[in-house]
């Protein structure tokens, strides 16, 4: 084997969506508000939508302007929308409420990718250490989806941006996965879809970086000097990548 270790990101990954988000973003919009109005909390869905069509994708664009990899929660997010709107004092039990309905619709886009647990599966079996590194905006969504798609058997280690405080590239996320698993970068490679997050964040580690492409939109691809190691169009690939010798 060339690595002890692969660390996997999941969305565009290990999982894909179904549907195109937008509508899927507004029926998790009418989700939330309705939450909030049954809390006494009377805010319209227009409250959460602007200019990038939801609360979610609204949330992303703003992401996108921060110059640093700090993770900005949607509960931090969504408690600023509201503080803003005239609520200042929302309990987190509501906040929480919200959300899950919000990613109760969200969820349901989500789906496995059919060579994703045989690909796992075919990992365990021989002995590699695995663990999944995902930025998200919220821990307990993304927790949700690992173990709604069974996920979870297969990794040694999970961590999300949501619950370490910062996102891929940075690379103390991708260090607290190599001390946990007591992995030298150089026995560890990074499978991911997002060339800035993923193999960005691996190469500066001096982590094995493997492009997945086959959900890439390349017109997105904002910076395309970014190069992985190797690329490759699905998970099944992965075996010849690290068993060269089979």
């Amino acid at each position: 084997m060339r690595f002890s270790t692969i660390l996997f990101d999941l969305g565009s990954t290990l999982l894909y969506t179904k549907e195109p988000w937008e509508p899927i973003h507004r029926l998790g919009d009418l989700a939330l508000t309705s939450f909030l109005n049954k809390s006494g909390i009377q805010v319209t869905v227009d409250a959460f939508t602007s200019k990038w069509g939801g609360f979610i994708s609204s949330y992303y664009a703003d992401q996108e302007k921060l110059q640093n990899y700090l993770e900005k929660t949607t509960a931090v997010y969504l408690q600023e929308i509201l503080e803003f709107h005239g609520y200042p004092q929302i309990s987190r039990t509501i906040l929480r409420g919200a959300l899950d309905e919000l990613y109760a619709v969200t969820q349901r886009n989500w789906q496995l990718e059919e060579d994703a647990l045989p690909t796992l599966e075919k990992f365990r079996i021989n002995g590699l250490r695995m663990g999944l590194i995902s930025n998200t905006s919220d821990d307990r969504n993304v927790q949700q989806l690992i173990d709604r798609w069974h996920i979870r058997p297969y990794m040694d280690f999970i961590i999300t941006s949501a619950g370490f405080g910062y996102r891929k590239p940075d690379g103390s996320i991708f260090q607290a996965a190599l001390d946990y698993l007591h992995t030298d970068p150089s026995d560890a490679a990074m499978v991911g879809d997002s060339l800035e997050a993923d193999i960005f964040g691996a190469n500066l580690k001096g982590i094995f970086s493997i492009f997945i492409n086959r959900r890439v939109n390349q017109s997105n691809i904002r910076n395309k000097n970014i190069l992985p190691k190797v690329t490759i169009s699905n998970l099944s690939q992965l075996l010849d990548v690290v068993f060269p010798e089979i």
